[in-house]
């Protein structure tokens, strides 16, 4: 991202922290060895470069994108110490490290998005959360599979169903308020109705948040319209 020191000063200052890129990092690991996708430095900057598109898409202002990508950016810091408390473990650590760096404010709303991306009892109470859940939960794409075993691939249906969604596009209609999440998946490595065994839940965030954000969320998926 270019003149991103001068136009986003928040997600530089976070960017640029050791702490957060050896956490970062060593969750890349921890959720290796558990058998997950990634989730280190390459989700981190997939996530933050899709919530920027969707932020500038929809006309957030300059000081919510730079919000915005903070938040995706640190959302799954946590991971390295705690897979089922990382999201509330990611916000306190966020406070820790940048509370005397950082306006309180905004990184309260930092905070916020971080700890509430990723469990059933989430709550919008701003634009950053919303985008943040919708950057996170449509990250399928075969590129986070660590596994390099096909036939290991096959056994997981998280595995499977990454490895086989080999085109993912997020498209906004800001005519029709419409944020459209285009797949492509190969059926020969699962079916699309496995992709909906898992990500129901995910969708369903995705929806929610994008009609915080005044949208209505679509899932196309080889090219038939599904939501």
């Amino acid at each position: 991202m270019k003149n991103e020191k001068n136009n986003f000063p928040i997600f530089s200052l976070i960017k640029e922290n050791d702490i957060i890129a050896t956490w970062l990092r060593n969750s890349y690991f921890v959720t290796k060895e558990m058998s997950l996708t990634e989730h280190g430095l390459k989700h981190a900057e997939f996530v933050s470069s899709r919530a920027l598109e969707i932020a500038k898409n929809i006309n957030l202002n300059n000081k919510h994108q730079d919000l915005i990508l903070a938040a995706s950016y640190t959302h799954d810091v946590g991971n390295f110490l705690s897979r089922t408390y990382h999201h509330y473990l990611g916000s306190m650590f966020l406070f820790e490290i940048f509370k005397d760096k950082i306006d309180i404010q905004d990184l309260t709303i930092i905070m916020q998005a971080v700890a509430n991306h990723d469990k059933e009892e989430m709550k919008l109470v701003h634009p950053v959360s919303a985008v943040v859940v919708i950057a996170d939960k449509s990250d399928v794409r075969r590129e986070r599979v660590l596994e390099k075993d096909i036939q290991k691939i096959q056994t997981d249906i998280h595995d499977r169903v990454n490895y086989a969604t080999i085109e993912n596009k997020l498209l906004i209609n800001k005519d029709k308020k419409i944020i459209t999440l285009k797949l492509k998946i190969d059926t020969k490595v699962c079916p699309i109705m496995e992709y909906f065994e898992i990500f129901t839940m995910r969708m369903n965030y995705c929806r929610l948040s994008a009609e915080y954000l005044g949208y209505h969320f679509s899932l196309i998926i080889n090219d038939f319209k599904l939501l």
